[in-house]
């Protein structure tokens, strides 16, 4: 069991801590409590839940290390929105910033991606934390937790204004005092088919790229499926002037060759990418021929890993009869082959993997208080049992 929970990577907070390594690995490989919290999600004892990780890890085919190494191991706090929300007056489970921290490291995790610096007024710090004040406190917060933050799902200017310059620069402000390594936000650069739309993201994700680039950050956009889909960059033209028929390229595959792979990154959601694969597999060819392209998620990042510093986690099961082909899933419980897909994208060191989970206070029913945090635990442990 020493492979799944090795945290040796972190000496720095051991000695923090003032622990030996032995006292370190015994009090913070999280592994334990992953199983005691995920034990509920998935159905069995804490032991249960241990030993399913310890045989996923030996089952692996060719197995020969970790996949995420304990590091790399994150989740992205919109997956535990709800405790971060929830009235601490009102409950004796972790409730806002400070204490979900807390129970995060329990489990194990290493790192934090954030989905906004709200939480409930009567949590330690109030409300509103996208202050720097705010952004000390949660800071204190991270480190007394060894924690690292690595981004945020924040809001990225959609025009170019010395106001939305100004803006932009204050929010670097904040994620340099957080410790992040990346700036982003949770939707895709334009939602819209046409290429003369992405050409006009491109230009400005290239400035503010630029701009993330002078504090020290890396600028990142988070796909969703559509993403992924056939760029309309070809004629004939629509009424309106509009092309109406594709190439064959992607979106933001054009993006990521239209961008300066100096300054703009992606956050590939696997589980989003999956559902592209199932969705967008046939196109309308400039010659009004029908055409076939199945997309191939992992080989997108491996042909150029350092574009990709972050992915989500997430997995899906498999529902051909729904139109996205999957539905969201505690990590480790779906259909997505997350063994091969880390194993073919290389760097294996150098990707942040946040485990996200869009319906984790629903999902395994029945819903409960403590759920979000039980799915924490048990994916966790999943996420530790990748091997390849």
């Amino acid at each position: 069991m020493s492979d799944l929970i090795d945290r040796s990577d972190d000496p720095q907070l051991g000695r923090s801590l003032g622990l030996s390594r032995r006292q370190l690995l015994a009090a913070t490989t999280g592994m334990a409590a992953a199983a005691a919290l995920g034990a509920a999600a998935i159905g069995g004892s804490p032991a249960q839940a241990l030993a399913q990780a310890a045989g996923a890890a030996k089952a692996a085919p060719g197995g020969n290390g970790v996949l995420i190494p304990p590091g790399k191991r994150g989740i992205i706090l919109y997956t535990v929105r709800d405790a971060i929300s929830r009235d601490p007056n009102t409950t004796e489970l972790a409730s806002g910033f400070k204490e979900v921290f807390q129970e995060l490291s329990r489990i194990g995790y290493k790192q934090i991606e954030f989905a906004g610096y709200t939480q409930h007024a009567n949590a330690e710090g109030g409300a509103n934390l996208n202050t720097v004040q705010g952004a000390q406190l949660l800071r204190t917060w991270l480190d007394d937790n060894g924690l690292e933050a690595e981004g945020n799902h924040g809001t990225i200017p959609s025009t170019i204004t010395d106001a939305t310059l100004a803006q932009f620069d204050t929010a670097c402000e904040i994620a340099n005092i957080l410790g992040f390594g990346h700036i982003g936000t949770g939707n895709d650069p334009t939602s819209s088919g046409y290429l003369a739309d992405w050409q006009a993201a491109a230009e400005r994700w290239n400035i503010l790229g630029e701009r993330a680039a002078s504090h020290g950050l890396k600028l990142y956009t988070h796909n969703h499926d559509a993403a992924y889909s056939f760029l309309l960059d070809s004629g004939p033209n629509d009424a309106a002037g509009r092309p109406t028929r594709s190439s064959g390229i992607r979106r933001l595959e054009w993006f990521l060759q239209n961008t300066d792979p100096n300054y703009v990154y992606l956050e590939m959601d696997i589980y989003w990418a999956h559902v592209a694969q199932f969705r967008f597999q046939n196109y309308t060819a400039p010659d009004g021929g029908a055409a076939t392209n199945v997309f191939d998620p992992a080989g997108l990042v491996a042909a150029q890993t350092t574009r990709f510093p972050l992915f989500h986690a997430k997995d899906g099961a498999s529902r051909p009869d729904l139109a996205a082909g999957y539905t969201i899933v505690p990590f480790g419980q779906g259909n997505i082959d997350f063994t091969t897909f880390f194993q073919r994208i290389g760097a294996k060191g150098y990707h942040n993997s946040m485990y996200e989970q869009d319906n984790a206070s629903t999902v395994p029913a029945p819903a409960s208080p403590a759920l979000s945090l039980q799915n924490a635990g048990s994916s966790y442990a999943h996420m530790a049992s990748l091997r390849g």
